[in-house]
Formats: structure tokens, sequence, C-alpha cells
């Protein structure tokens, strides 16, 4: 247990970010198989030996037993298109698994790609967004807490997810997220989702949505995961402000919103303590109270250990 996390069952702000950093620090690795790209010497993931040996491999996949264990994506073109080598083997691998209903992850249908972030070809490496746990590859989101001030202070919309998500169905949310496709930057990804799920112009989220950083960290996922255990996912997360004029009101646009509610900082804090967010939401809403100084060295005891766990050093890379 890394110094500083709670022991107890008692939730804390600490509790709340260590619940979607939990991969062991220290010397874990050797569990798992890494995953190799061609003529890259660095692992892009981890997978379980459990999931290695369910995956219906084909030739366009080396797999070594032996420690160190690794799954080596082969290229097929012999260096003439690596990156479309390595995106049909996935391809294949995946519809594969599809088809045989071999993993719930999938729910048994294909996804949009995602990037594999490290890798250095000429062209994009993707993998379906479902798959990418199974692959233990490092994935990308974006998030955007909405906000307006008036005379009692501060105030966060906050939607509730829709009840027939696969996901963490009725849990509270950022105002905006979502994944980060491949090929597609990430403040697009806000100006798209804004539109999606918040009814929020899009020549108002250009002019006023401003990027905060990046926060970072490694998950295995657990009991709350509809999918399968004990997956590794890798995840950054770009964060996003928008302070709104008091006349904008977010609404529901597709079907995965529930509604809005307008939260002070004291409801929003409340709702953070009784776990009533998707996880990685929590954990963009604890720095979004850190950055505005609700979170301070003063009043929160773990506050370094929060900030560090919240800038994961991730063991693949990210660019």
């Amino acid at each position: 247990m890394p110094d500083g996390e709670q022991s107890s069952s008692k939730v804390t702000y600490l509790s709340l970010v260590a619940s979607c950093d939990d991969f062991p620090y220290g010397p874990a690795a050797d569990k798992y198989y890494q995953l190799y790209l061609p003529n890259d010497d660095e692992p892009h993931g981890y997978m379980l030996p459990e999931t290695v040996q369910k995956m219906p491999w084909t030739t366009d996949f080396e797999v070594q037993h032996s420690h160190p264990r690794k799954v080596l994506v082969l290229d097929k073109s012999k260096g003439r298109d690596t990156a479309n080598a390595v995106n049909e083997a996935f391809s294949a691998v995946v519809t594969s698994c599809i088809e045989q209903s071999l993993f719930h992850v999938l729910v048994g249908q294909h996804s949009e790609p995602f990037a594999v972030v490290g890798a250095r070809y000429d062209k994009p490496v993707y993998v379906e967004r479902f798959a990418a746990a199974l692959f233990g590859v490092t994935t990308r989101g974006a998030h955007m807490v909405a906000y307006h001030r008036d005379k009692n202070g501060m105030k966060v919309w906050v939607p509730r997810r829709a009840a027939h998500l696969y996901t963490y169905p009725n849990m509270l949310d950022t105002t905006v997220a979502g994944g980060v496709k491949s090929g597609v930057p990430p403040f697009q990804t806000i100006v798209e989702e804004s539109d999606e799920e918040a009814s929020l112009p899009e020549d108002l989220v250009r002019q006023r949505a401003v990027c905060r950083g990046v926060i970072s960290h490694m998950n295995v996922t657990g009991q709350d995961f509809p999918g399968e255990q004990g997956l590794v996912t890798p995840d950054y997360v770009y964060v996003y402000d928008i302070e709104l004029p008091q006349d904008v009101i977010p609404k529901p646009h597709d079907d995965e919103v529930n509604s809005f509610t307008l939260m002070s900082v004291d409801e929003l804090q409340a709702a953070l303590l009784h776990e009533e967010f998707k996880p990685d939401s929590a954990a963009v809403l604890v720095d979004f109270l850190i950055r505005h100084g609700v979170i301070t060295p003063e009043n929160e005891p773990e506050f370094v250990e929060i900030s560090m766990r919240l800038h994961r050093r991730l063991p693949f890379r990210t660019g």
C-alpha cells in the first residue's frame, strides 16, 4: 500500500483518487505479459495471463511464455507498411473475440478506434476502445467541468448518467466527458461531447473552455467494472474548465445523460464523499477542487499524496 493510502473504509479524497490509481507501485510487472509492437524495444501494455491464454491469437502475433513473458505483434508487411499491419492484426483478433463471445468487456460489438499512444510509425496504430483493457494499453480521455459564479460563490453543473449505460449507470459525472478517439485532438473531443451530452453551443465552448492540464492513473478493474476483473487500464485525462454565463444551462442532448443539477461546492463535496460519482470523474473533480483552492494543504492532511497520485508516471510512452 503506498504511503498515505487509507486503510479504513472511510471515504476520503485520497481514497477516491486511489480507487482509480490502484495498480501496485514497485516491481509488479512480472505478473503480466508485456505487449510489444514491431521494431520497438519498449512495452505498450500489460496483459493478464488469463487473457493471453484465452485470446484466439493469429499468426500475426508471437507469444513468449518464458520470462520475460511477452506478446509481440509481428510486421507481416516486412517494413513496407508496419502501422497498417499492426492495425490489421489487432482488428482480426478482436473480431474473432467478438464472434466467439470470449470477453464480456467487448459487449459483443465493435467500438471506435483508440490510438496506441507512444507508437512511432508513419501512421497511427489503434485498437478498438472496448478491447484496449484486454491489451492493457494506455487510453486517453477528455473531461470538462462547467461552473458559474454568483453572489453565493461557485456552483458546478453535474450530470447524472443514464440508467441504461453499460458502465456506471445512474452515477454522477463531470459536466462533459469522452474518450479521445484515434486522430481526434482532445479539444475537438470536448467540443463534440459538449454538444452531444450537454447541448452547449460550439462557439461558446471554443471561446470559453480552457485546458488546465492532465491527470493520469493506472487502474486494475474490480467489482465495480462490468467486464473482466484484473485488467490493467493505464489512462490519462485532459482536463478543461469552462465558466458559463448564468443564462446558459446544460441540457441532455443524447441518451447518455439523464439530467443536470447545479451543485454548490458543499453539495459537490458531499456527493464526492458519498461515492456518488463515476471513479475517474471523481478524480477529475478532486483535481478541480484543488485548482480552485477548495482543497488546500491547510484543510487536507493528505494534500501532497493526493496531488502526486493524480499525476502518476505511467510505465509506457505517452507520446
